[in-house]
């Protein structure tokens, strides 16, 4: 939303047995992305449960004038994403010991990218629309934007860019719960090509873990956010176009 991450405090739930170095590598990690982000870890509190949850509580600044939020879309728009898909069915498939080591790899690379160099480019950029990509997956996020703006999202399915091995996974039909949870909530609001496969559709519902970030940005904005881009040299791709709202349809998915 244009903000700057000050303190983070670490707030976590670890077995008795987990083995030493795992939780020291996760409070490690944690700490070196926080590090990475400009903030520091001020602290935390952590107590013991069955199963291990981690997570972070952030404080940060943002100026109230410069938000970009997800009502900020308006028709004309394009629609730029800066992560490719796939979290959520690769690392399921890992879970089954069914997913390659180099599409797990690829997965996780891009997992640990922060999208602090997309958000900067968005704001320098002028964009006052803007989601990450998490749990409720691509057309739920998409969904979102278009809700609280008040149009519909079109986009163009071969420019949506995916991970390695996630179309085998998606053949496979391996996807996470949240997933199949997404198509549900979500899926009356979208309108499909025709011919477009159930699981080319589920790749789109998949639930993401630190997926990236959608952009609504005004069309003469994109060079800068382009040029902002390169300069960084963080990847991005244009996936749509904001169009005026038409009835109860949030999403269209054209080829």
């Amino acid at each position: 939303m244009g903000g700057r991450p000050l303190l983070a405090l670490n707030i976590a739930a670890l077995p008795p047995d987990l083995p030493v170095e795992i939780s020291v590598a996760i409070m490690r990690g944690a700490a070196e992305k926080t590090r990475e982000s400009g903030a520091v870890i001020a602290g935390g509190h952590t107590i013991q449960d069955k199963e291990p949850k981690v997570g972070l509580a952030v404080i940060g600044l943002a100026h109230p004038g410069r938000l970009m939020t997800k009502a900020g879309a308006r028709p004309g728009d394009a629609l730029i994403l800066t992560k490719p898909l796939g979290t959520g069915c690769i690392t399921t498939a890992a879970k089954r010991d069914l997913a390659p080591a180099e599409h797990v790899a690829e997965a996780v690379a891009w997992m640990m990218r922060l999208n602090r160099d997309a958000a900067e480019a968005a704001a320098e950029a002028g964009a006052a629309c803007i989601t990450d990509i998490t749990g409720f997956g691509f057309l739920g996020h998409a969904t979102e934007i278009a809700e609280a703006s008040g149009v519909t999202l079109r986009l163009s399915l071969g420019q949506i860019p995916l991970l390695a091995g996630a179309l085998q996974a998606a053949a496979e039909w391996i996807f996470p719960g949240g997933s199949i949870a997404n198509s549900g909530t979500y899926g009356p609001g979208v309108r499909f090509a025709a011919g477009l496969t159930e699981d080319r559709r589920m790749l789109l519902f998949d639930a993401q873990t630190s997926g990236g970030l959608l952009v609504a940005l005004a069309p003469d904005r994109v060079e800068t956010f382009g040029a902002a881009m390169a300069a960084r040299e963080t990847a991005w791709w244009p996936v749509g176009t904001v169009t005026a709202r038409e009835g109860d349809t949030a999403i269209i998915v054209d080829p």
